[in-house]
C-alpha cells in the first residue's frame, strides 16, 4: 500500500505582530504518529509561551511524528533536532513533510527508538530541552522512554523534558518508574500558559480531553 492521502491542518500561536500560523501536514484517517493530537498542541502552546527563552537553545523532540511542538520551536529560534522510532520510516517523512511545509528544510531529522542505545542517540549533539508529546501511551514503552530520557539527561544535566500526556486511566502511573530511573517531575497547570481552553491555536483539537503538563529532570541528590 502507498502513503496515505494528506490534508494540512493550520494553526496560529497568539495573535497581533507576533502571532506564529504554521501549516502541520496530516493524514486524515489519524494514523498513530502522522496526525496532531490534542496533546501535541497543549505542549506546543507551552513552547510558544516559553518562546522568549528559545533563542539558541538546543531542542530535541522524540516521537514527534507530525512534530507540531518541535516545529513552533525551530520558528522560535530554537535548534532544533526532530526523531521517531527508527523502524517508522512513516512517521519519519511526516517529521520531514511538517518541516517543509513551514519553511525548515535544514531541520535534522534522526531515527531514535526508546530503549535502545543505538549510534544515532549516542551521537546526539548537546541538549538544553526535550519534547515529548502524549508519549506515554501505552504502558509497555514508559520505561523504554524514561530510559532513554534519563540517558540524555544524564549527559545534559541542566535539560529538561517537557511533557504532556492524556489521562486514560487511573491506573497508569510512572511514579515508580521515575524514581528507578532518578528522575523527578513537577506538574505545570495548563491555565498558567494559556492552555486551559476548548479551542486552542485555532484548533478544537484540545477539546475536553483530560491533559497534563510537567517537566522532568534528574532528581537532585541528598546533599543538594
Amino acid at each position: 500500500m502507498g502513503e496515505p492521502r494528506r490534508r494540512v491542518r493550520r494553526y496560529r500561536f497568539a495573535e497581533g505582530p507576533e502571532a506564529l500560523a504554521l501549516r502541520i501536514p496530516e493524514a486524515p484517517d489519524a494514523q498513530y504518529g502522522t496526525h496532531v493530537w490534542p496533546c501535541a498542541v497543549v505542549l506546543a502552546q507551552f513552547v510558544w509561551a516559553r518562546r522568549r527563552s528559545l533563542p539558541g537553545r538546543r531542542v530535541l523532540e522524540v516521537g514527534a511524528g507530525a512534530s507540531l511542538p518541535g516545529v513552533v520551536a525551530a520558528k522560535c529560534g530554537a535548534k532544533v533536532t526532530l526523531s521517531d522510532a527508527e523502524e517508522l520510516p512513516r512517521c519519519l517523512r511526516s517529521c520531514r513533510r511538517s518541516c517543509r511545509a513551514n519553511g525548515l528544510p535544514r531541520v535534522p531529522v534522526l531515527g531514535l527508538t526508546w530503549g535502545r542505545l543505538a549510534p544515532a542517540l549516542l551521537a546526539l549533539p548537546p541538549v538544553d530541552v526535550v519534547l515529548g508529546a502524549d508519549v506515554f501511551y501505552d504502558p509497555k514503552d514508559f520505561e523504554d522512554i524514561l530510559a532513554t530520557i534519563y540517558f540524555l539527561l544524564e549527559k545534559n544535566p541542566q535539560a529538561q523534558f517537557w511533557t504532556t500526556y492524556q489521562v486514560r486511566s487511573a491506573d497508569w502511573s510512572i511514579e515508580a518508574l521515575l524514581c528507578k530511573w532518578k528522575l523527578e517531575s513537577v506538574r505545570v497547570p495548563l491555565h498558567s500558559f494559556g492552555a486551559d481552553k476548548e479551542h486552542l491555536a485555532g484548533s478544537s483539537l484540545p477539546g475536553r480531553h483530560t491533559i497534563e503538563m510537567m517537566i522532568i529532570s534528574l532528581a537532585k541528590s541528598d546533599g543538594t
